[in-house]
């Protein structure tokens, strides 16, 4: 009996609303987005810092442009510790690879003890994993060894 009585009285209640129809025409329709009606309001410190370049240790002036140094990925293709041999084999892996894709960007360098050739510049993961992926279809021989890496990338601001 309750459950009735208030079932009536949500009845009258939604009913009691006004409900109007009519025609649209849909070529009279303007569709506005929030950003018709977007007031941005920020402090002039702000204001003076669009548009200026980073200044500071992360920015880096080499002979061939300017860069932003900032963490990223490589992709490490060879480690090695042997003082005689791995300078040589870091070195020649290098030039086979430049030889095949001249537009990567490597890195051969040396901390005590290990001799480490890395590849590119990337900001994601994705894009080190890809270039990961041809080199090992390239280079089968180097492909156990081969892997991503976290590391301090260069990014340049010329362009």
């Amino acid at each position: 009996m309750k459950q009735s009585v208030l079932i009536l009285l949500c009845v009258i209640f939604i009913g009691s609303f006004p409900v109007s129809a009519q025609d649209i025409d849909t070529t009279q329709i303007r569709i506005t987005s929030i950003f018709d009606h977007l007031d941005v309001r920020q402090s002039v410190a702000i204001r003076n810092l669009v548009g200026v370049r980073l200044k500071g240790e992360n920015v880096v002036m080499e002979e061939d442009g300017v860069f932003l140094k900032i963490q990223g990925f490589r992709t490490q293709v060879f480690s090695g510790n042997d003082q005689r041999l791995s300078k040589k084999e870091a070195f020649d892996k290098e030039k086979e690879i430049k030889e095949l894709y001249p537009e990567l960007v490597t890195y051969v360098t040396y901390k005590a003890p290990f001799w480490k050739l890395r590849i590119g510049d990337f900001r994601t993961h994705e894009e080190a994993y890809a270039v990961l992926r041809q080199l090992k279809e390239a280079f089968p021989s180097f492909g156990k060894e081969m892997y991503i890496v976290k590391d301090e990338i260069k990014m340049p601001l010329d362009k």
